[in-house]
C-alpha cells in the first residue's frame, strides 16, 4: 500500500511539473506561431493596400471587390510622364503688348503595366482574396473587403476601404484561452482589436492596425 501511495505521489508530482512547464512554454510557443501567422496575413494586406492605392490613382476610387481589383491589376497601365517648366510670349490685347507667360509642360513618356510595377514576375495577385492557409485540412478563408465614401469637415467626399480577417480565424487550432486573451489586446505593441485589418470606413486612412515591428520583419524577408 505504501508503495502504491509513493508511486501515486511521484505521478502527481510529474503532472504538476508538466503543468508548470506548459504554463511557461505554452505562451512562448503561442506567441511564436502567432507572429508567424500574423506576418503572412499582413504581407497579403500590404499587397492589397498597394493594389488599392494603384486603383485609386487611376480610377479615382477604390475597387469594390477582389474581382475588380484582380482584373485591374491584369489589364491596367500606369502612364509615365515628365514635367518641366516652360515659358512663352503672348500678345496681351488689354495692354496691347507682348507679355511673358510661364507654365508647366507634361509629356507622356510611355506606359507600364500595373501588374509589372507592383508584382513583377509574381502571380500572387491572383490569390489576394485568400487568407494564407496554416493547416493542410483548413478550408479556404477569404478576406472581407468593404468600401464606402466619407466627407471631411469641408464636405469633400473621399473614397475609403477596409479589408480584414478575424484573429480567431487566423489563430484557429491554438490554445483557446490564449486566443481569447489575444483578441482583446489593444496596446501599441499588439495588433489591436479582434481583427487584423488595413484601411478604415470611419476615417481617411490606409494604415494597418499592426505595430511597426511587423513591417520591419517583412522588409527583411
Amino acid at each position: 500500500m505504501k508503495k502504491i501511495v509513493t508511486i501515486a505521489f511521484w505521478a502527481l508530482g510529474l503532472v504538476f511539473c508538466y503543468l508548470i512547464y506548459r504554463s511557461v512554454t505554452g505562451p512562448i510557443e503561442f506567441n511564436k506561431v502567432k507572429t508567424e501567422r500574423y506576418t503572412e496575413v499582413i504581407k497579403k494586406l500590404k499587397d492589397i493596400r498597394a493594389a488599392q492605392d494603384a486603383y485609386l490613382r487611376i480610377n479615382g476610387k477604390y475597387a469594390d471587390n477582389f474581382d475588380q481589383l484582380t482584373n485591374f491589376i491584369e489589364n491596367a497601365q500606369f502612364t509615365i510622364t515628365s514635367q518641366r517648366d516652360t515659358s512663352w510670349t503672348e500678345f496681351d490685347k488689354t495692354f496691347n503688348i507682348e507679355v511673358m507667360r510661364q507654365g508647366v509642360r507634361i509629356d507622356t513618356l510611355g506606359y507600364v503595366k500595373v501588374k509589372d510595377s507592383l508584382f513583377k514576375d509574381s502571380d500572387r495577385y491572383k490569390t489576394l482574396r485568400y487568407v494564407p492557409k496554416f493547416t493542410k485540412d483548413e478550408a479556404p478563408l477569404l478576406f472581407t473587403m468593404k468600401t464606402g465614401e466619407i466627407k471631411d469637415k469641408n464636405n469633400v467626399v473621399s473614397s475609403v476601404f477596409e479589408v480584414y480577417v478575424s484573429k480567431r480565424d487566423v489563430l484557429k487550432g491554438l490554445d483557446k484561452d490564449l486566443v481569447d486573451k489575444e483578441v482583446v489586446k489593444n496596446s501599441v505593441d499588439d495588433v489591436k482589436g479582434e481583427n487584423i485589418k488595413v484601411g478604415s470606413l470611419e476615417e481617411i486612412t490606409v494604415n494597418g492596425n499592426w505595430p511597426t515591428s511587423y513591417d520591419a520583419k517583412i522588409a527583411k524577408q
